[in-house]
C-alpha cells in the first residue's frame, strides 16, 4: 500500500514536477502478465523515475548496499527502497548471481513486471556497457518478453555523487518487446545467453543513442579508479631523476 502512496501522493508527483519526463513507447509495456523491463542505468534517480511513470507496479533488483548504508542518509535510502518494494541483492560471492535470478523469477512467477539493469551497475561516465547474462537466463526460464528501455538525460540530471538533482529534461523511452521463445530450454547454453544479452543491449543502445563499450562497467570503473589512484600517488610522491 505504501508503494502506491509514494507513487501517487508523496514521491511520484514531485519527480514528475522536477524532471518533467517525456515518455515514449509506453504502449510497448504490457498491461497484464509477467515481463522484464531491461534498461540502461545512468543515475540513482532511475530507480524512482521509471516506477513513477509506469501505470503498473514494477519491482527492481537493487544492490544490497542501498539497504545497509550508515547514518541518516543510509536509513532514508533503505526506507525508500523498501517502501518502493525493491528487492536487495548481494552482488558479492559465487552465489550472488544465482540469488538474483531466484529473486527475479519469484517476481515474474507472480505475473508482475521485473526491472533490471543488464549492465549490473550504474554507468560512471554515461556510456553503455556490456550486459551480464542473468537477464537472458530469467527471460528463458520464465518464458517472458523483454522490453528494452532507455533513460535519457538522467546522467546530466543526477550524475554519480550528485545528491541534489539538476533541472534537466529527461526522456524515458520504451522499445518493442523482444521475444526469445525460439531459444526455449537453452538457458544453460553460454553462447545463446550471450547472444540474447547482446541483442537486449543493442536494443537499449538504439533507443538511448549512447556510446557503447564492450567491457563490463564494474571492470571499467575499477580500472579508472586504479588509474586515478596511481596518478595521485605519482603527483604526491614524484620520482626523483637519476644522476
Amino acid at each position: 500500500m505504501f508503494y502506491y502512496l509514494l507513487k501517487y501522493v508523496l514521491l511520484g508527483p514531485l519527480l514528475r514536477l522536477v524532471f518533467r519526463p517525456r515518455i515514449e513507447g509506453l504502449e510497448h509495456v504490457p498491461a497484464t502478465g509477467a515481463a522484464i523491463v531491461a534498461g540502461n542505468h545512468l543515475s540513482f534517480s532511475d530507480h524512482f523515475l521509471m516506477p513513477a511513470i509506469l501505470k503498473r507496479r514494477i519491482t527492481f533488483l537493487a544492490k544490497k548496499e542501498y539497504f545497509t548504508g550508515p547514518g541518516v542518509k543510509g536509513r532514508l535510502t533503505a526506507f525508500f527502497f523498501r517502501s518502493a518494494g525493491q528487492i536487495p541483492v548481494d552482488r558479492t560471492g559465487k552465489e550472488a548471481g544465482q540469488a538474483a535470478i531466484r529473486e527475479g523469477l519469484g517476481v515474474l512467477a507472480k505475473d508482475e513486471l521485473l526491472g533490471i539493469y543488464p549492465e549490473g551497475t550504474r554507468s560512471h561516465d554515461g556510456r553503455l556497457y556490456k550486459g551480464k547474462v542473468g537477464v537472458a537466463v530469467m527471460a528463458l526460464k520464465a518464458g517472458v518478453p523483454v522490453i528494452p528501455c532507455a533513460m535519457i538525460g538522467t546522467f546530466e540530471a543526477q550524475p554519480p555523487g550528485k545528491v541534489i538533482p539538476n533541472i534537466h529534461p529527461v526522456v524515458i523511452r520504451f522499445g518493442e518487446p523482444l521475444d526469445f521463445s525460439r531459444y526455449e530450454g537453452m538457458e544453460n547454453e553460454k553462447a545463446i545467453l550471450r547472444a540474447i544479452t547482446d541483442e537486449i543491449i543493442y536494443a537499449i543502445l538504439n533507443l538511448s543513442g549512447q556510446e557503447y563499450v564492450d567491457e563490463y562497467a564494474a571492470v571499467a570503473k575499477a580500472q579508472e579508479a586504479e588509474a586515478k589512484a596511481k596518478a595521485e600517488k605519482e603527483r604526491r610522491f614524484p620520482r626523483m631523476p637519476l644522476g
